[in-house]
């Protein structure tokens, strides 16, 4: 992938920066994922005993992702896909990879629960640029060395403006293509421009929309969502 900018690294890394208030929200994170991960443990155990009747072990997925700094990490998921899935990175709505259980835990963004986790442990953040693939990933870019020096998050803006990823993606001959060349260019720039306007309370606000329209997606509208966190 070609650099999207020219300018040096420190001066995005200027613009894309944390909360100021970087240490509480950590610890509010880890609190609130604890929290979560107790919570949600009987739907867990129901989930994974539903995957395992379904299509056997193993429950979890887990894969290889880029993290702050360029540290690779184990991202986890509950399973969506048959144990046989080799194929493109990239997961199109009607995939004959996805499960039929696969299908609903995609849905409402259930697979990513395990995810608190990774939170828990410091891999990722609750609100951070969506970690990729290292196939997707050029450390050479300024534009991605900025993005990587924040830790990675379990949502971020791109996730809430692209939640009908796979449906978008099901339009095109090549949607991995189209994943590198339209998509991952935009979240990465989204990200660069969410990054100079964050704080704790619009990274509350973003991980309260990612739920609500997990769940509840009517009235969604990505173009008046992106407007509303990055205008000026």
């Amino acid at each position: 992938m070609e650099p999207l900018m020219a300018q040096p690294v420190d001066s995005l890394r200027e613009t894309f920066h944390a909360p100021a208030t970087s240490t509480v929200w950590r610890v509010l994170e880890i609190i609130l994922c604890s929290l979560g991960l107790i919570v949600l443990s009987p739907l867990l155990i129901a989930l994974g005993l539903w995957i395992w009747l379904s299509d056997g072990f193993p429950i979890l997925f887990g894969q290889v992702r880029v993290g702050r700094n360029g540290r690779p990490f184990k991202l986890w998921k509950l399973r969506s896909m048959r144990k046989a899935n080799s194929g493109t990175q990239i997961t199109s709505a009607g995939d004959p990879r996805i499960t039929a259980i696969g299908r609903i835990l995609r849905r409402y963004k259930l697979d990513e629960i395990p995810q608190l986790w990774n939170v828990v442990r410091g891999d990722m953040a609750l609100v951070g640029p969506r970690p990729e693939v290292p196939e997707y990933v050029n450390s050479q870019d300024p534009v991605w060395r900025a993005i990587l020096s924040r830790r990675p998050g379990i949502t971020d803006l791109p996730t809430l403006v692209y939640r009908n990823e796979e449906e978008i993606l099901a339009r095109f001959s090549h949607p991995e293509r189209h994943y590198r060349e339209f998509i991952l260019p935009d979240k990465l720039a989204m990200n660069l421009a969410y990054g100079g306007r964050s704080s704790v309370w619009q990274d509350l606000r973003l991980v309260l929309l990612t739920v609500r329209y997990s769940f509840w997606p009517a009235g969604f509208d990505p173009e008046a969502i992106r407007a509303t966190f990055l205008r000026n």
